[in-house]
């Protein structure tokens, strides 16, 4: 009988995509010891090592290679199948509205939405136009299904689904002062102009999070899009703070350069919320994970997101 198991392909997956196994292990809700004991077994079994440690990203070996072209294969299988029961049992059609409160929602949100609508073909999917700084109202008056959401804030007929955590960095231009350090303190911004989107504050976790309980109050300047903030910061007109997968391609280009905010970092989080009663619809359930899947498979320094 064959060793492999699902959770074992699912494993390979998650290295494969983290580069990982501390990160994959977060992924797969195990302690990095339970996972490496588990990769140890699968290779004590074939006698063969699936990935070489100590690279970083991590490189599977000829033998891992195969068992993670089977993991693509079988679980892309499993899923399609439990899609087709979820049609059976409930039927192919719906709608989807989705409405976002975040700026930089759009960047992620858009590939994952080609691939929902490749599984279910005959639900309406769907963006309510423009930025919502109250989202869930739309879904209480019933103009949108789905809210892409910061905070899972308790409310009555209202179910919240983690989406992900990500890392929030400061950014400044190569030959700011700033550039030299490698974490900021709040204080770091009592002089410099906050570049940030036009929202209220309680809204920006800079500020919220950081500024405000130390009492700094920086100069402020608004732009609409992250590539004008970019712009901005590379011209020295102020720093900003911004999700580091959006700030990655220009990081790469060498536009400007991004710091840890706060010994421990500054984090952030993104929920789906929807009506409680929408919440057991298979077709809803499977948009929230193909948002999951496709964002942790294309998007650099995600972190799972307790529910």
């Amino acid at each position: 009988m064959s060793l492999l198991e699902l959770r074992h392909l699912k494993s390979l997956m998650a290295l494969a995509e983290t580069g990982s196994v501390s990160q994959a292990a977060q992924r797969l809700y195990l302690t990095q010891s339970a996972l490496s004991h588990q990769l140890k077994q699968l290779e004590a079994a074939y006698g063969l090592t699936l990935f070489e440690r100590k690279t970083q990203p991590l490189r599977f070996t000829p033998a891992g290679e195969r068992l993670l072209l089977l993991a693509r294969e079988l679980l892309a299988k499993v899923a399609a199948a439990e899609r087709d029961l979820a049609r059976i049992r409930q039927g192919e059609a719906g709608e989807v509205r989705v409405a976002v409160e975040c700026h930089t929602c759009f960047d992620w949100l858009m590939p994952a939405m080609d691939q929902f609508r490749q599984h279910w073909p005959a639900v309406e999917l769907d963006i309510v136009s423009g930025f919502h700084a109250d989202p869930v109202g739309l879904l209480l008056s019933d103009r949108a299904d789905l809210a892409i959401v910061s905070e899972a804030e308790p409310q009555t007929g209202i179910a919240h689904l983690p989406l992900f955590s990500y890392e929030m960095v400061g950014i400044a231009a190569r030959e700011h002062p700033l550039a030299a350090k490698a974490v900021w303190q709040a204080e770091d911004f009592a002089g410099e102009t906050l570049i940030h989107y036009p929202v209220a504050d309680d809204m920006l976790d800079l500020l919220r999070k950081v500024l405000m309980p130390a009492g700094v109050n920086p100069a402020r300047r608004t732009a609409e899009l992250t590539i004008a903030i970019i712009q901005l910061v590379a011209s020295r007109r102020g720093v900003a703070a911004l999700p580091y997968w959006a700030v990655q391609p220009y990081l790469e280009r060498g536009y400007v350069v991004a710091r840890r905010v706060g010994e421990h970092g500054l984090y952030s989080q993104l929920y789906a919320a929807l009506r409680e009663a929408d919440a057991e619809r298979a077709y809803m359930q499977d948009f929230v994970q193909t948002v999951r899947d496709s964002s942790f498979a294309t998007l650099p320094g995600l972190s799972r997101l307790e529910a």
